[in-house]
């Protein structure tokens, strides 16, 4: 076996073989000749891949194994890492999309062989690429470096004939992010996309803090483009550049520097300037940059490193240049930074502030800020600012659908929306400097008006209510429909009748139903199709319409039927939701058990009904010190005929339609308060 060879765990074995871990414990313990471990630890212990695929190949486990699994486990078990090995393969992805022949014929040999004459052909396509040596992120590996990736590279390319170069590294990339959640701050590609929108078309475009390229990737429309990437984590950078590279035939540049410490296209002047900076940053320079040049609206406190990244996108804008940063929403408003944003509005440098619903970019519980700046050719006689707040609540108010909070706070926004709030508020203001007022929405803001002691650009500070959010007229009919809301659920209200006496049923429970064919279950997955709604366990609860999203991969989704039954498996409520017409065909959430009842032999509303029984499902939980999870298996239901079945069916079925229209009240309820309040407050409504 080669030294330093790709390793896969026990869960990598069971992908590439399609079955559960549990097999693979029984083939190690059942076959004397499986591969014997490389490394790990006791619990979770590490194989050799090309042992493990050998033995598969030879027990005829191997042949089915889509190609994808296969080339993934080859980059996420490589000894150098799965980054390294992105890097390997985006490099010979180039190579396989620019000089195809070339790589056919390197790859018509041994493993040695590619790997020693590799470099030289790398360098052949990086250097017009990337520039010269020295600077540039992406380096050319040297043949001891490739020699383990060579498995990897062969897969790569085998991929890359069906899918394309580029899709293929989209794919592994992709995969890798969604593996490792925590160690990105990513920018969705909605908002990646609505940034360049706002820009607008450039020749050379600048991120300075590129991550993994989303945002340039986002502006590349043509050959004639340059595009500038730089970002502190070599690795980030070095990904960039080969995604851009794969992605466009425009100049691609990209380096491995701390951006506010050094620079690296301190002579560039960008059309357009595109930013997702890190947050929050104390260490950002503030006591080595005191006389920096590029503080030319004030010197940044300690505490305002974002305010730092606005003024370094301006110093690198030509004149008449745009910049849109994403920021948190406490810069709008910090009292320590009251005075750069002075400046910049006096100016005329900053253009708009745009509030984007919770969820837009990590961190996902803040409804973030885009800030539009435009480095000016000459001040303004009569400036004004757009404030934009596309998440403002309200029931009809705003850009983003109400009531959709993101599952696991992703994925929850309608970017459509967003994206036509924000534009039809930006472009007619980007054009005459100034734009009419949407009550709720937008509205265009003499600068003098914010020279106050504070200087607060927050936009929901400045925005008046949306008109549909109060006034008598709006209020009488929310509170008609709360009424005919609170008759229908005094109708619906179950009255018990008769004497109550302890039911004394033969009992079977979940499992013992799903090994004989009246149920099946199914569990949610952790991908789906983009355009497929997800029904989250946050959704179940709350009784709401699907409002998740999951990422993109190979996994089949598992799809709701109308008459399905889905239970939470996390969070110790009793909750069981019949899936009705109108949620049919969504994609089932992480978190959430599916029962798929033979009609003939199971009542969906029986089922559900006793599976939401207090003490069925506190029997069948088990308790950690953070959570308790329900054992879908373990519930209890009565043997009991189906014509009986569909009597309490029909019981259970009322209870459901009683609960319902109690949330329906309770959100009326809470609307028709909050219209008074504001009615009230701004004078809409009178007190009689």
């Amino acid at each position: 076996m080669q030294e330093n060879a790709t390793e896969v765990t026990a869960a990598g074995i069971a992908r590439l073989a399609g079955v559960g871990r549990a097999a693979v414990s029984n083939w190690r313990r059942r076959h004397a000749d499986f591969p014997r471990p490389v490394g790990g630890t006791e619990t979770s212990p590490s194989f050799a891949l090309a042992d493990v695929e050998e033995w598969l190949r030879k027990q005829g486990k191997l042949a089915e194994v889509p190609l994808r699994e296969r080339v993934w486990q080859h980059l996420a078990g490589h000894p150098g890492g799965p980054v390294t090995a992105l890097v390997h393969a985006g490099c010979a992805l180039l190579l396989i999309n620019d000089r195809p022949t070339v790589w056919l014929e390197l790859a018509a040999g041994s493993d040695e062989r590619l790997a020693e004459l590799l470099p030289t052909a790398l360098d052949q396509v990086l250097t017009p690429r990337f520039g010269v040596v020295g600077g540039r992120a992406v380096n050319t590996p040297t043949a001891a470096e490739l020699l383990p990736s060579a498995p990897l590279l062969r897969g790569a390319a085998e991929l890359a004939a069906g899918l394309g170069a580029r899709q293929t590294y989209e794919f592994l990339l992709g995969r890798h992010l969604d593996a490792n959640p925590r160690q990105y701050t990513l920018t969705p590609a909605g908002l990646a996309s609505l940034m360049a929108e706002l820009a607008g078309s450039a020749r050379t475009v600048l991120d300075p803090a590129c991550g993994t390229g989303a945002l340039l990737r986002a502006a590349a429309s043509g050959p004639d483009q340059q595009l500038y990437g730089q970002d502190s984590v070599p690795d980030l950078a070095a990904l960039t550049g080969l995604r851009l590279a794969l992605h466009t035939r425009a100049t691609v540049r990209s380096a491995a520097e701390d951006t506010l410490r050094a620079d690296a296209y301190d002579r560039v002047r960008a059309d357009v300037v595109l930013c997702h900076p890190p947050f929050n940053e104390r260490n950002w320079g503030h006591d080595e940059l005191a006389y920096d040049a590029r503080w030319e609206y004030g010197f940044p406190a300690r505490t305002e490193s974002e305010l730092a990244w606005v003024q370094h996108a301006l110093a690198r804008l030509r004149d008449g240049g745009t910049a849109v940063l994403l920021m948190p929403p406490a810069a709008a408003s910090r009292r320590s930074g009251r005075r750069i944003r002075a400046d910049l509005l006096r100016r005329g440098a900053l253009r708009a502030v745009i509030a984007l619903p919770a969820g837009a970019a990590p961190p996902y519980n803040i409804p973030l800020h885009l800030w539009v700046l435009r480095r000016p050719e000459k001040a303004p006689a009569q400036p004004e600012l757009l404030l934009a707040d596309t998440g403002a609540p309200g029931e009809s108010g705003g850009a983003a659908e109400r009531g959709r909070e993101p599952a696991g706070g992703r994925g929850g926004l309608d970017w459509t929306a967003v994206r036509t709030a924000v534009l039809d508020a930006w472009r007619p203001f980007d054009r005459t400097g100034t734009a009419p007022e949407q009550p709720g929405v937008s509205r265009s803001v003499p600068v003098i008006e914010l020279l106050d002691d504070d200087v607060d650009l927050a936009p929901a500070r400045h925005l008046p209510p949306p008109a549909e959010a109060g006034g008598a007229e709006q209020l009488t009919t929310v509170r008609e429909r709360l009424g005919e809301t609170l008759r229908l659920t005094a109708e619906l209200a179950p009255r018990a009748a008769g004497e109550p006496s302890p039911a004394r049923w033969p009992l079977t429970t979940v499992g013992e139903l799903a090994r004989a064919g009246a149920l099946v279950l199914r569990t949610g997955g952790n991908s789906a199709p983009a355009r497929v709604p997800v029904l989250t366990d946050h959704d179940v609860f709350a009784g709401t319409a699907p409002s998740g999203a999951l990422p993109e991969g190979d996994e089949e989704p598992v799809l709701v039927r109308a008459g399905d039954v889905v239970v939470p498996v996390l969070g110790g409520g009793s909750v069981a939701r019949v899936v009705d017409d109108a949620t049919a065909g969504a994609a089932l959430g992480r978190n959430l058990t599916l029962l798929r009842p033979d009609t003939g032999a199971l009542d969906a509303w029986f089922l559900a009904g006793f599976l939401r029984g207090t003490a069925n499902s506190r029997q069948a939980s088990s308790y950690a010190s953070t959570a308790t999870r329900l054992d879908v298996r373990r519930l209890q239901l009565p043997r009991l005929p189906l014509d009986q079945q569909r009597r309490y069916g029909a019981r259970f079925r009322a209870l459901a339609e009683f609960e319902e229209a109690l949330r329906r009240a309770g959100r009326l309820g809470e609307q028709l308060v909050r219209g008074m309040y504001d009615g009230l407050t701004d004078g809409t409504v009178a007190p009689e």
